[in-house]
Protein backbone atom coordinates (compact mmCIF):
# COMPACT_ATOMS: atom_id res chain seq x y z
CA UNK A 1 0.00 0.00 0.00
CA UNK A 2 0.96 3.90 -0.67
CA UNK A 3 0.01 6.96 1.71
CA UNK A 4 -1.30 9.70 0.23
CA UNK A 5 -2.33 13.07 1.28
CA UNK A 6 -5.20 14.71 -0.21
CA UNK A 7 -6.97 17.82 0.63
CA UNK A 8 -10.07 19.94 -0.58
CA UNK A 9 -11.43 23.53 -0.44
CA UNK A 10 -14.45 25.47 -1.30
CA UNK A 11 -17.16 22.49 -2.22
CA UNK A 12 -19.95 23.85 0.37
CA UNK A 13 -22.31 26.70 0.45
CA UNK A 14 -24.36 28.07 3.00
CA UNK A 15 -26.89 24.91 4.07
CA UNK A 16 -25.61 22.82 2.32
CA UNK A 17 -23.28 19.51 3.49
CA UNK A 18 -19.81 20.64 5.07
CA UNK A 19 -16.30 20.18 3.17
CA UNK A 20 -15.13 18.44 6.24
CA UNK A 21 -18.32 15.65 5.60
CA UNK A 22 -17.54 15.52 2.23
CA UNK A 23 -13.65 15.17 3.29
CA UNK A 24 -14.83 11.83 5.21
CA UNK A 25 -16.91 10.53 2.51
CA UNK A 26 -13.98 10.47 0.21
CA UNK A 27 -11.52 8.66 2.92
CA UNK A 28 -14.20 5.67 3.68
CA UNK A 29 -14.57 5.30 -0.48
CA UNK A 30 -11.02 5.43 -0.78
CA UNK A 31 -10.40 2.11 1.70
CA UNK A 32 -11.61 -0.33 0.25
CA UNK A 33 -11.81 -3.36 2.38
CA UNK A 34 -11.77 -3.65 6.26
CA UNK A 35 -8.75 -5.25 6.13
CA UNK A 36 -6.90 -2.89 4.38
CA UNK A 37 -8.02 -0.26 7.09
CA UNK A 38 -7.12 -2.35 9.65
CA UNK A 39 -3.43 -3.29 8.04
CA UNK A 40 -2.97 0.97 7.98
CA UNK A 41 -1.00 2.69 10.57
CA UNK A 42 -2.71 5.79 9.55
CA UNK A 43 -5.32 7.18 11.79
CA UNK A 44 -8.07 8.32 9.01
CA UNK A 45 -8.99 11.88 10.96
CA UNK A 46 -9.80 14.74 8.81
CA UNK A 47 -7.97 18.13 10.05
CA UNK A 48 -9.27 21.34 9.58
CA UNK A 49 -6.54 24.05 8.61
CA UNK A 50 -7.72 27.74 8.95
CA UNK A 51 -6.93 30.17 5.86
CA UNK A 52 -6.52 34.23 5.75
CA UNK A 53 -9.58 35.46 5.96
CA UNK A 54 -9.64 38.92 3.91
CA UNK A 55 -12.14 40.45 1.73
CA UNK A 56 -10.18 39.96 -1.52
CA UNK A 57 -11.03 35.86 -0.88
CA UNK A 58 -14.54 34.49 -1.46
CA UNK A 59 -15.10 31.66 1.53
CA UNK A 60 -18.26 30.36 3.10
CA UNK A 61 -18.09 31.00 6.98
CA UNK A 62 -14.35 30.32 7.67
CA UNK A 63 -11.95 29.79 4.81
CA UNK A 64 -10.63 26.26 5.61
CA UNK A 65 -9.28 23.48 3.94
CA UNK A 66 -9.78 20.04 4.71
CA UNK A 67 -7.02 17.20 4.58
CA UNK A 68 -7.07 13.59 5.62
CA UNK A 69 -4.29 10.74 5.22
CA UNK A 70 -4.76 7.33 3.32
CA UNK A 71 -3.11 4.35 3.28
CA UNK A 72 -4.36 2.36 0.16
CA UNK A 73 -3.51 -0.19 -3.03
CA UNK A 74 -5.66 1.65 -5.25
CA UNK A 75 -3.44 3.56 -8.51
CA UNK A 76 -3.03 7.28 -8.60
CA UNK A 77 -6.27 7.23 -11.62
CA UNK A 78 -8.05 5.49 -8.96
CA UNK A 79 -7.80 7.62 -6.15
CA UNK A 80 -8.27 10.89 -8.42
CA UNK A 81 -11.57 8.97 -9.96
CA UNK A 82 -12.93 8.43 -7.14
CA UNK A 83 -11.89 12.05 -5.36
CA UNK A 84 -13.33 13.91 -8.19
CA UNK A 85 -16.85 12.28 -8.80
CA UNK A 86 -17.90 12.43 -4.98
CA UNK A 87 -16.75 16.67 -5.12
CA UNK A 88 -18.77 16.78 -8.51
CA UNK A 89 -21.73 14.41 -6.51
CA UNK A 90 -21.94 16.40 -3.59
CA UNK A 91 -20.29 19.73 -3.71
CA UNK A 92 -22.47 22.78 -3.85
CA UNK A 93 -23.71 24.36 -6.99
CA UNK A 94 -22.44 28.03 -6.01
CA UNK A 95 -18.80 26.43 -4.81
CA UNK A 96 -15.48 26.47 -6.25
CA UNK A 97 -14.01 23.17 -4.89
CA UNK A 98 -10.09 22.71 -5.39
CA UNK A 99 -8.20 18.84 -4.69
CA UNK A 100 -4.87 18.46 -4.22
CA UNK A 101 -3.35 15.14 -3.97
CA UNK A 102 0.56 14.15 -2.79
CA UNK A 103 2.11 10.90 -3.31
CA UNK A 104 4.47 10.76 0.28
CA UNK A 105 6.68 8.58 -1.15
CA UNK A 106 7.42 11.28 -4.10
CA UNK A 107 10.20 13.95 -4.04
CA UNK A 108 8.70 16.77 -3.51
CA UNK A 109 9.99 19.83 -1.49
CA UNK A 110 8.21 19.71 1.44
CA UNK A 111 9.97 23.34 2.83
CA UNK A 112 8.65 24.96 0.02
CA UNK A 113 4.74 23.34 0.41
CA UNK A 114 4.91 24.03 4.55
CA UNK A 115 5.82 27.75 3.19
CA UNK A 116 2.84 28.30 0.76
CA UNK A 117 0.81 26.42 3.12
CA UNK A 118 1.89 29.10 6.09
CA UNK A 119 1.72 32.03 4.10
CA UNK A 120 -1.64 31.01 3.03
CA UNK A 121 -2.83 32.04 6.55
CA UNK A 122 -1.41 35.55 6.65
CA UNK A 123 -1.55 36.64 3.22
CA UNK A 124 -3.91 36.19 -0.44
CA UNK A 125 -2.68 34.35 -1.99
CA UNK A 126 -3.94 33.16 -6.34
CA UNK A 127 -4.33 30.01 -8.40
CA UNK A 128 -1.52 30.70 -10.78
CA UNK A 129 0.75 30.97 -7.86
CA UNK A 130 -0.80 27.76 -6.41
CA UNK A 131 -0.40 26.00 -9.99
CA UNK A 132 2.85 26.68 -10.37
CA UNK A 133 4.24 25.32 -7.03
CA UNK A 134 1.81 22.05 -7.88
CA UNK A 135 3.51 21.81 -11.34
CA UNK A 136 6.99 22.11 -9.49
CA UNK A 137 6.52 20.01 -6.61
CA UNK A 138 4.87 17.09 -9.02
CA UNK A 139 1.52 17.55 -7.22
CA UNK A 140 -1.58 17.10 -8.67
CA UNK A 141 -3.92 20.13 -8.50
CA UNK A 142 -7.67 20.35 -10.18
CA UNK A 143 -10.33 22.72 -9.69
CA UNK A 144 -13.78 20.98 -10.35
CA UNK A 145 -16.19 23.63 -10.54
CA UNK A 146 -17.14 27.69 -10.62
CA UNK A 147 -14.20 29.77 -10.69
CA UNK A 148 -11.83 26.84 -9.22
CA UNK A 149 -10.73 29.12 -6.59
CA UNK A 150 -10.70 26.21 -4.39
CA UNK A 151 -7.15 24.90 -5.35
CA UNK A 152 -5.40 27.44 -3.28
CA UNK A 153 -6.68 26.39 -0.33
CA UNK A 154 -6.37 22.80 -1.31
CA UNK A 155 -2.59 23.05 -1.83
CA UNK A 156 -2.34 25.04 1.46
CA UNK A 157 -3.90 22.56 3.58
CA UNK A 158 -1.05 19.78 2.34
CA UNK A 159 1.59 22.21 3.31
CA UNK A 160 -0.25 23.00 6.80
CA UNK A 161 -1.34 19.33 7.73
CA UNK A 162 2.58 18.43 6.40
CA UNK A 163 3.91 21.34 9.24
CA UNK A 164 2.59 18.83 12.14
CA UNK A 165 1.48 22.17 13.88
CA UNK A 166 -1.56 23.07 12.22
CA UNK A 167 -4.92 21.75 12.30
CA UNK A 168 -8.20 21.30 14.17
CA UNK A 169 -9.56 17.47 14.01
CA UNK A 170 -13.06 17.50 12.38
CA UNK A 171 -16.04 16.47 15.02
CA UNK A 172 -15.43 16.26 18.88
CA UNK A 173 -15.35 12.82 20.90
CA UNK A 174 -17.53 11.63 23.02
CA UNK A 175 -15.98 9.84 25.56
CA UNK A 176 -18.77 8.93 28.18
CA UNK A 177 -22.36 9.58 27.94
CA UNK A 178 -23.18 12.83 29.95
CA UNK A 179 -26.07 14.65 30.62
CA UNK A 180 -24.87 17.82 29.31
CA UNK A 181 -21.55 19.59 27.91
CA UNK A 182 -21.02 21.15 31.37
CA UNK A 183 -20.96 17.72 33.23
CA UNK A 184 -17.19 16.65 34.55
CA UNK A 185 -15.75 13.42 33.80
CA UNK A 186 -12.28 12.04 35.33
CA UNK A 187 -10.59 9.88 33.12
CA UNK A 188 -7.02 8.57 32.50
CA UNK A 189 -4.67 9.76 29.55
CA UNK A 190 -4.85 5.95 28.97
CA UNK A 191 -8.14 5.61 28.26
CA UNK A 192 -9.21 8.72 26.24
CA UNK A 193 -6.79 7.65 23.95
CA UNK A 194 -8.07 4.22 24.14
CA UNK A 195 -12.17 6.01 23.38
CA UNK A 196 -10.82 8.24 20.71
CA UNK A 197 -7.91 6.83 18.81
CA UNK A 198 -5.65 9.67 19.76
CA UNK A 199 -2.16 9.26 19.72
CA UNK A 200 -1.61 11.71 22.44
CA UNK A 201 -2.28 14.44 24.96
CA UNK A 202 -0.35 16.96 24.91
CA UNK A 203 -0.60 20.46 27.02
CA UNK A 204 -0.57 24.44 25.71
CA UNK A 205 3.63 24.23 26.90
CA UNK A 206 4.37 21.25 24.30
CA UNK A 207 4.55 18.36 27.30
CA UNK A 208 3.33 15.02 26.20
CA UNK A 209 1.23 13.49 29.50
CA UNK A 210 2.01 10.24 31.07
CA UNK A 211 -0.70 7.35 30.46
CA UNK A 212 -1.81 7.10 34.23
CA UNK A 213 -2.14 11.24 34.94
CA UNK A 214 -5.69 11.93 35.33
CA UNK A 215 -7.68 14.45 33.36
CA UNK A 216 -10.66 16.35 34.23
CA UNK A 217 -12.76 16.98 30.85
CA UNK A 218 -15.87 19.19 30.20
CA UNK A 219 -18.04 20.45 27.24
CA UNK A 220 -16.58 19.88 23.90
CA UNK A 221 -13.83 17.48 23.69
CA UNK A 222 -11.78 18.69 20.57
CA UNK A 223 -8.69 17.42 19.45
CA UNK A 224 -5.73 19.17 17.19
CA UNK A 225 -2.74 18.58 15.09
CA UNK A 226 0.25 18.98 16.81
CA UNK A 227 3.58 17.21 17.22
CA UNK A 228 2.60 15.13 14.29
CA UNK A 229 0.70 13.86 16.53
CA UNK A 230 -3.54 13.53 16.76
CA UNK A 231 -3.93 14.92 20.56
CA UNK A 232 -6.19 16.23 23.09
CA UNK A 233 -4.77 19.59 23.89
CA UNK A 234 -4.92 20.31 27.65
CA UNK A 235 -4.24 23.23 30.46
CA UNK A 236 -3.66 23.09 33.99
CA UNK A 237 -5.68 25.33 36.78
CA UNK A 238 -5.24 24.95 40.01
CA UNK A 239 -3.20 21.47 39.88
CA UNK A 240 -5.88 19.75 37.71
CA UNK A 241 -5.68 19.24 34.26
CA UNK A 242 -8.55 20.35 32.08
CA UNK A 243 -9.07 20.28 27.85
CA UNK A 244 -8.35 23.12 26.41
CA UNK A 245 -11.17 25.99 26.11
CA UNK A 246 -12.13 27.15 22.50
CA UNK A 247 -10.16 30.16 23.17
CA UNK A 248 -7.13 28.18 23.06
CA UNK A 249 -8.06 25.85 20.44
CA UNK A 250 -8.08 28.90 18.67
CA UNK A 251 -4.81 28.80 16.93
CA UNK A 252 -5.09 25.90 14.74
Amino acid sequence: MKAWLICIDDTDDIGTKGTGEIAEEIAEKLTLSQAELLDSNCPRFVTRHQLFVHPDIPYTSHNSAMCFKVETALSFDEIKAICVAHLKQESAAASDPGLAILDLDSDYDIKRLIAFGQQAKVEVKTKSQAYVLAKELAIDLSEHGGTGQGVIGALAGLGLRLSGQDGRVKGQFKLVKRQSESDEVQLSVAQVLALTGLQAVISLDGEILADEQLLNLSGKIKAVYIQHQFALLVSQEDGRWLNATKQQLKPY
